[in-house]
């Protein structure tokens, strides 16, 4: 984000406050109406707002001494990755919820802020310490970092997907060419034996795509998905596919006691996430005048877009508005998608992910994205890892993964020219 400037060419927009939904009834204890937004009593649920970091949790009076000293406690052994290794080898696998309880005396209910902020769409009992940690580790060093009191944006127009084109724009500037709808049919890979290399051809792989059309590669790059089956590593021939269910529903309320200014002085923040129990949402305002809820659940039932309904009148019925908002509009559907084992990656594990025999064959296998509610940098790691492999012989070219040039600059250089 910061030091690849795509930032330059696109815009995006500040995400606030993080809630979770307690199912308990709230009243004056560890709630109380100040720190949270009581449902109706036929729902008996509370939003609260999860603490953004130390200073946070000091200011939340609901949170007993006992339990602010086993969060900083925490919160501190986080914010050090040198103590992952120490850490990770004996809890690494384990429930993330286990190792709160025993090793931090948490109590389910000073648990689940911290399992919210993991963004898992796992079940907190199936989200591990290796994953956990380094997510809030993230959280927590984010926090500043794109302006005051907040540590997440999302682009304003496109989704995610517009830092792919910039990359793409990029490419083609560099001389990329992009062929649509063209996928790989079959890859005939060099022989073994071929080592000449003053013969260049000898190492090319023969690329046969969708519609006829054959070309010659030095390097063949792609998800599972992508690629032919008899070129993948025996590992990622056969995976689980797991079914997200999303639900994206218009509301007749902007939902504002959602979007609290991040910090003093600073703007309201344009997105919120919410998480409950199987569930989470981001929304997004629009104009003042309603709000737009992405929301999605793994659960794995036949009637989860209808789960999703009853979460969004739970949310609805919590934020405390007369009257209560309503849907408007929405749109569900079901996204299946390849299962990623939940793993801590470190760029070393990353990049001797890669055998010796792939990287001779000239076919390098991306890692299949998570399911995660965020762009991971584990996605990163990994597309550099291969770019690495790629640009070893060009230490410049090497140096250069994710640096955008700016495009005003190229347009003078060209006029220059």
């Amino acid at each position: 984000m910061v030091s690849s400037k795509v930032y330059r060419q696109l815009e995006f927009l500040a995400v606030g406050s993080c809630w979770i939904y307690d199912k308990e009834e709230g009243g004056q204890g560890e709630t109380g109406e100040a720190h949270g937004m009581r449902a109706s009593e036929e729902q008996r649920g509370t939003l609260r707002r999860i603490p953004g970091g130390r200073e946070d949790v000091f200011a939340d009076k609901s949170i007993d001494l006992r339990s602010t000293r086993s969060l900083m406690k925490f919160l501190k052994l986080a914010a050090d990755p040198a103590a992952y290794p120490i850490v990770l080898p004996e809890w690494g696998p384990r429930p993330f919820e286990e190792y709160l309880g025993s090793q931090f005396k948490m109590s389910p209910r000073l648990q689940a802020p911290l399992l919210a902020l993991t963004l898992s769409t796992d079940p907190s009992n199936q989200t591990t310490v290796a994953y956990a940690l380094p997510r809030i580790h993230r959280h927590l060093t984010s926090i500043g970092l794109f302006g005051p009191g907040f540590g997440a944006v999302l682009p304003k127009w496109g989704g995610l997907a517009e830092i792919a084109q910039v990359a793409c724009r990029a490419g083609a500037v560099g001389g990329g060419v992009y062929v649509l709808k063209k996928g790989i049919e079959s890859v005939k890979q060099p022989s073994h034996g071929s080592t000449n290399t003053e013969d260049a051809e000898s190492i090319l792989s023969v690329v046969s795509l969708r519609g006829g059309d054959v070309v010659k590669a030095r390097w063949i790059i792609g998800t599972p998905a992508a690629l032919p089956n008899d070129t993948l590593p025996d590992a990622q021939k056969q995976s689980i596919i797991v079914e997200v269910t999303h639900l994206t529903a218009i509301i007749s309320s902007p939902l504002n006691a959602l979007f609290p200014p991040p910090a003093e002085g600073s703007t309201p923040p344009a997105g919120v996430v919410v998480i409950m129990p199987s569930t989470s949402f981001d929304i997004q305002t629009s104009l003042g005048i309603s709000s737009i809820i992405y929301t999605s659940t793994t659960l794995d039932h036949s009637s989860a877009s209808l789960l999703l309904e009853s979460a969004i009148d739970t949310l609805l019925s919590s934020v405390n508005e007369q009257p209560k908002p309503k849907i408007l509009w929405s749109l569900s559907y079901t996204q299946q998608h390849p299962a990623t084992p939940p793993s801590f990656i470190t760029s070393n594990e990353v990049s001797s992910s890669q055998t010796p025999s792939d990287q001779q064959s000239g076919i390098l296998v991306l890692r299949n994205l998570d399911l995660s509610l965020v762009l991971e940098d584990d996605v990163l790691r990994d597309v550099r890892a291969k770019w690495e492999l790629v640009t070893a012989d060009d230490g410049d070219e090497r140096c250069s993964f994710m640096q955008f040039v700016d495009r005003e600059d190229i347009g003078e250089d060209e006029g220059d020219a």
